[in-house]
């Protein structure tokens, strides 16, 4: 039977620790991860021999939220079993496998799964870093083969101070929310959100993160050391090295080096070509002897002697597959209000990518409520980013937005979060859509410097504008690299990191890396955000050229909203007994209201007569009644001792008998009935709110004022 264990380290204020041998026996690799009150089980399992997949590795991750773990029952009073998962828990899925898939065998054909789930969440503590560290222990401890371990930290940044793992409290607080993960000695995997950060204080947190990951990964190979299995022999899709030897000679002699250049169309033509030639050879000269795995195995060693040749070539003469130097842009323009209704449109071609985003502006209630394990908030800007297969020329079903989407759309709105105008300056609801037309490289980037342009389009009034570009590396195994601006499919295929910048003027708002090797050096990364720099600013540049500060006025669909204060204490005047009053206002201006606690009332609406007639209707219900006021009073109620006025809607006063004439009356109903409109004057309000009304003292007030000699 597996002895359970228990291993400890001081990270940052807290303490790590992680056990084994207490669940999931029959996995090939388990661990709990624990970190204050927040806990993580990472399992990791591999098929024995070939999984189904035969064109690339088939390795599976999952992030399992579970609501228990934050003591919440979430769903409806008919569904209570936790579904789809949310979109923070496919961002943690995400982060968890671009940092432990370049650790494989690209050659491997054993399924693998790695599943990681939240068993305590303490509110204060992220998941998704413990998840990595789970998962990266998980495996290592297990017999699946893999080149880990890696580990992760979050990185903030307070008052210019560098945070390591800031709670969620400090988050607050901190203009970074740095996700970074590696080996020991390399960075694979970085996730960003900050608020306008420096080149160089980016580069001063990557520094100080790598310290801290460097001391988890050595912690976690002191537990493998202890606990690990012997690591077992994977299925790898291989021909013998003779005939690998053969296809790449043939390949060759098929001129494939030249077919690696030109536009996406003619490379795509060209390497098909060049591929048709190369198996047909190879297939001749085997004749009766091909092996059983030769289809799948020819795909993969044609592929990786094109990425051979792409990376010669880039390292020994800068020779980029389109022609372009190796800190060159591609082509831009840019286009706005290309739709006639949504409130605002951009589009942003760079290339052969072209995105399309349109904002659509609403009221605060259309506000989209986010309720995870994690989370029970409101957003007021949302992104979402459509990736459809037509943008590539392919033929697929509409399945959804998947995992591609949903990190693509949330990089965009990280990049562009910064510079949101804040709800008490910009009271609108804000939903942004990027719909990729066509791709080559780089729609997220496409999308952000989209939005940007769609934002100022609709009149949003942005902070600044924000541009962003992927940035490619070729390295070799001596070290050398090549850093390459605004990378498209050719390069991102077979580079070795995609990293995507973006930010404004004053700085980085955020940042997004994937590799396809170990890691990247600091050395590497400062090169790349360097470099990056002066794209941004090119293609900034060029933006602005079209559209070089936001609109001055909305376009006429978009709603206009109208703020209004009120005492907390008249929000039930407003709403009225059962909403009555409310929904009667919406009804008969045809407007929207919302209102929050603190007394804000938010009136939208595009039509100006229905919205001022609101605004109107919500002051009177609101208005404070003040002695020396003169109102036209409406009879309501006559009582024995007097009559009831409405001088507001809502608010009532008592016109006493003595106060109808200056002559002695003798029944209220000789003088006023229900349903006249008479004027009344405001005597005084008592201790109990009460309103005392006069119509004498209004006669005599009109009077006078009708009598009074006009200045000259």
């Amino acid at each position: 039977m597996t002895e359970a264990k228990k291993w400890s380290l001081q990270v940052g204020d807290r303490e790590l620790i992680i056990e084994s041998g207490w669940w999931a026996k029959q996995a090939n690799g388990a661990v709990t991860v624990r970190y204050g009150d927040t806990q993580i089980m990472g399992t990791a399992v591999m098929s024995e021999g070939m999984g189904f997949a035969r064109a690339y590795f088939p390795l599976m991750v999952d992030y399992e939220e579970r609501f228990y773990a934050a003591g919440k029952i979430k769903g409806s009073r008919f569904m209570k079993r936790e579904g789809r998962p949310s979109d923070n828990a496919v961002l943690t899925g995400r982060i968890v496998d671009r940092t432990i898939r370049p650790l494989f065998n690209g050659r491997m054909r054993n399924d693998v799964q790695v599943v990681v789930g939240a068993q305590s969440f303490d509110g204060e503590n992220e998941p998704d870093t413990l998840c990595v560290i789970a998962a990266s222990t998980a495996l290592s401890i297990s017999d699946i083969p893999w080149g880990g371990p890696v580990a992760a930290v979050r990185v903030g940044m307070i008052n210019d101070e560098i945070v390591i793992n800031p709670t969620k409290s400090q988050l607050v607080d901190s203009t970074l929310n740095l996700t970074l993960a590696g080996t020991k000695d390399m960075i694979n995997m970085i996730e960003a959100g900050a608020q306008e950060v420096s080149d160089d204080d980016m580069i001063r947190a990557f520094e100080a993160g790598h310290k801290v990951i460097t001391e988890i990964a050595t912690f976690i190979e002191k537990i493998t050391a202890e606990i690990g299995k012997e690591k077992t022999a994977p299925f790898l899709m291989k021909l013998d090295d003779d005939i690998e030897e053969m296809i790449r000679t043939k390949a060759l002699a098929a001129s494939l080096e030249d077919a690696l250049y030109g536009n996406k169309s003619e490379i795509a033509a060209q390497t098909t070509a060049a591929k048709a030639t190369t198996k047909e050879a190879a297939l001749t000269e085997l004749g009766d002897s091909v092996p059983e795995l030769f289809e799948d195995a020819f795909e993969l060693v044609f592929d990786e002697l094109a990425d051979e040749l792409v990376h010669k070539n880039i390292l020994e003469t800068e020779k980029r597959p389109d022609g372009r130097k190796i800190d060159e842009v591609r082509q831009i323009t840019c286009e706005v209000g290309v739709l006639p209704r949504p409130h605002g449109t951009g589009v942003f071609t760079r290339g052969e990518t072209q995105v399309l985003n349109v904002t659509t502006l609403g009221s605060p209630g259309d506000e989209q409520i986010i309720d995870t394990m994690e989370v029970d908030i409101k957003k007021r800007y949302i992104h979402h980013y459509n990736f459809p297969a037509y943008c590539v020329g392919e033929v697929r079903p509409n399945r959804g937005p998947g995992r591609r989407e949903i990190g693509h759309g949330a990089l965009a709105e990280k990049a562009l979060f910064p510079v949101i105008p804040e709800k008490e300056d910009f009271p609108y609801t804000i939903l942004l859509v990027s719909e990729v037309m066509e791709s080559n490289g780089s729609s997220s980037m496409a999308s952000t410097c989209g939005s940007t342009l769609s934002l100022m389009h609709a009149g949003v009034p942005i902070k600044r504008p924000v541009s962003g570009i992927a940035m490619g590396m070729i390295t070799n195994k001596t070290g050398d690299f090549k850093v390459l601006s605004d990378i498209q499919g050719a390069e991102d295929h077979y580079g070795d990191m995609d990293l995507k910048v973006a930010g404004s003027q004053k700085g980085i708002t955020a940042l997004q890396m994937d590799v396809k090797l170990d890691g990247v050096t600091l050395e590497m990364l400062s090169a790349a955000i360097k470099q990056a720099n002066l794209g941004r600013a090119h293609i900034l540049s060029e933006m602005l050229k079209v559209i070089p500060e936001p609109n001055k006025e909305m376009s006429p669909y978009a709603p206009r909203i109208t703020t209004l204060h009120i005492n907390p204490e008249k929000i039930r005047d407003v709403i009225g007994k059962g909403g009555e009053m409310i929904n009667k206002i919406i009804d008969e201006t045809g407007v929207t209201i919302d209102i929050e606690d603190d007394g804000s009332v938010f009136i939208a609406s595009s039509d100006k007569d229905g919205s001022e007639k609101a605004i109107q209707w919500v002051k009177d219900l609101t208005r404070e009644v003040k002695a020396g006021e003169l109102f036209q009073g409406k009879i309501t109620r006559i009582m024995n001792f007097g009559a009831f006025a409405e001088v507001l809607p809502g608010q009532e006063g008592l016109i006493h008998i003595s106060q109808l004439s200056d002559k002695r009356v003798e029944k209220v109903e000789d003088v006023v009935k229900v349903g006249d409109v008479i004027p009344v004057l405001v005597q005084e309000i008592d201790d109990q709110g009460r309103i005392n009304l006069s119509l004498k003292d209004a006669l005599k007030k009109q009077s006078a004022s009708t009598t009074q000699e006009p200045k000259l």
